[in-house]
């Protein structure tokens, strides 16, 4: 099961630029802008996996890499540029994820979500100015 979900992660992070509906935009790497609250839960996931090792480390490197992906297309259409949004954008342009650097990161992305009003849990959260 783990293979197929690695898989699948690892194909959409490798996937080209990709055209989406609805106005929606995408960034290299395939990941489709979805709604600020919808992004920040599933980064909020991404980097609770990451700290609980729930995976193998190149799984948990591709999962954490399409939802900061999928953060920072979501920030940018909705035109965000708060902390999160610019961890986001900064996390996706580094090469060569260590373990030390996804941990140092997903605890970031953990911290900053936590600080955000109503803590990221709710639909729509993250979505301040």
């Amino acid at each position: 099961m783990w293979r197929v979900a690695c898989l699948a992660g690892l194909a959409l992070t490798a996937s080209s630029l990709a055209a989406t509906e609805a106005g929606q935009a995408a960034v290299m790497g395939g990941a489709r802008a979805l709604p600020l609250g919808e992004a920040v839960q599933r980064s909020r996931l991404a980097a609770e996996a990451v700290i609980q090792r729930r995976g193998k480390e190149t799984c948990l490197r591709g999962k954490l890499t399409n939802a900061l992906l999928g953060l920072s297309a979501s920030c940018e259409v909705a035109a965000q540029k708060d902390g999160l949004c610019a961890l986001a954008d900064q996390a996706v342009v580094q090469v060569g994820w260590s373990l030390a650097f996804m941990d140092s990161t997903a605890q970031q992305v953990l911290n900053l979500i936590e600080s955000q009003p109503g803590s990221g849990s709710g639909p729509g959260s993250g979505s301040r100015n």
